[in-house]
């Protein structure tokens, strides 16, 4: 009687299996019913305006990139995200391409303040295809499985631009409250002199 009561038992291998499938659905669940608490940044004013030969930032820029038929452009050259004219950078959605001609390095979660100058090779040029992509700055973000949110890796990447001047990014979020999501913040610095020092 004994021996069958014991055989009839689950194994402690398969409960503990059991248990963790079952919170690990818990934990889904809860993660796709939690709306996530959005940074407080708010879209940028484009404004576009010609700096010139002159250092700009750091500084932080916010634009709503959620179209999916179309990149929205940023031209450090005149400070603001553009529709028209010359463009260094475009993202849509977590995408992010430069201009062509140009180029992006990824310099590492280092940061930001510690980069001062710009190596001056090793930039990658974006693969077209379907999706078009740059493959040095592709994965700036890690996605998280249980509340389905992207979180900027916080890398530094440095930009070189068609016209020979060079920046430096830092992508920091992919929401606001103004738009939700697929709404870009990043900090850069621009130097407008051609030189790759983007740091006084």
């Amino acid at each position: 009687m004994t021996g069958r009561s014991g055989a009839a038992r689950p194994p402690i291998l398969v409960l503990v299996i059991g248990a963790a499938f079952l919170l690990l659905v818990t934990s889904l669940v809860i993660g796709s019913l939690t709306s996530p608490e959005y940074p407080a940044f708010a879209l940028s004013a484009p404004r576009p305006a010609l700096v010139g030969d002159s250092l700009v930032g750091p500084g932080t820029y916010t634009l709503d990139a959620s179209a999916t038929d179309r990149w929205r452009r940023f031209d450090f050259g005149r400070n603001a995200a553009v529709d028209s004219g010359a463009w260094d950078l475009a993202f849509r959605r977590f995408h992010l391409i430069v201009a062509p001609g140009g180029g992006i390095v990824d310099l590492g979660p280092v940061p930001f303040d510690s980069v001062v100058e710009l190596p001056a090779a090793g930039y990658a040029d974006n693969t077209a295809g379907p999706d078009t992509t740059n493959p040095a700055v592709g994965k700036w973000y890690a996605y998280s499985m249980l509340s389905h949110l992207l979180t900027s890796k916080h890398h530094v990447y440095g930009v070189r631009t068609p016209r020979g001047k060079y920046a430096k990014l830092e992508l920091l979020t992919y929401y606001c409250r103004d738009a939700g999501t697929a709404c870009i913040t990043f900090r850069y610095a621009y130097q407008g002199n051609g030189t790759p020092r983007v740091a006084p």
